[in-house]
């Protein structure tokens, strides 16, 4: 596999090693023995899955909180998303910065997101599928949100939702969330 670091330490693009032929495609979406390879230690316990019916579906700025925080690896098994990750981590010299990338069931690239950022998607086509790993189980107490247009943190869709669930639109900022102490993250930990 191809590892290839951004912006935002931590964050990473992987992309798999494709083999093809006439039938068609074979490849290891993940392998703990290459990622452990890599530097790149995580100890998977959940997977998720979701379905987006229409082009314009913006699910985010998710995270979870200690001690339930999620590191996640993200793929699009299914048409095309502008997928996004947010440093939320106090102290840290990338905080409130954010970087993106399109993952495809084409380019079949992923994304890697450790603990202490939040994670968003826009869909980018019609029945898209998006399916993740998390280090960590679901907890809805540990569950936060941030909202999406945070003007503090200025993500760049490639165009504006078109549906988003009502707590993602009514989600508070990234201020307001440090404002009232609800964010836990600490960098470095």
């Amino acid at each position: 596999m191809k590892v290839t670091e951004t912006k935002l330490d931590g964050v990473l693009v992987i992309e798999p090693r494709v083999f093809g032929d006439a039938r068609g495609w074979f490849m290891e979406s993940w392998s703990k023995q290459k990622f452990e390879a890599a530097n790149l230690h995580y100890d998977f316990v959940q997977d998720n899955h979701s379905f987006s019916a229409e082009k314009g579906i913006l699910r985010g700025l998710h995270y979870q909180l200690n001690p339930m925080a999620q590191a996640k690896l993200v793929r699009c098994t299914r048409g095309s998303i502008f997928d996004v990750a947010v440093d939320i981590r106090k102290n840290s010299p990338q905080f409130a910065q954010w970087f993106g990338v399109t993952l495809s069931a084409e380019n079949k690239k992923q994304l890697m997101i450790p603990r202490g950022f939040a994670h968003a998607f826009l869909t980018l086509t019609t029945d898209v599928e998006v399916q993740y790993k998390a280090d960590n189980y679901y907890a809805p107490q540990c569950d936060g949100n941030i909202r999406w247009d945070d003007p503090e943190i200025g993500v760049e869709w490639p165009f504006e939702p078109t549906l988003l669930s009502d707590k993602d639109r009514n989600a508070p900022t990234l201020k307001e969330r440090i404002e009232r102490g609800e964010l836990n993250f600490v960098f470095g930990e």
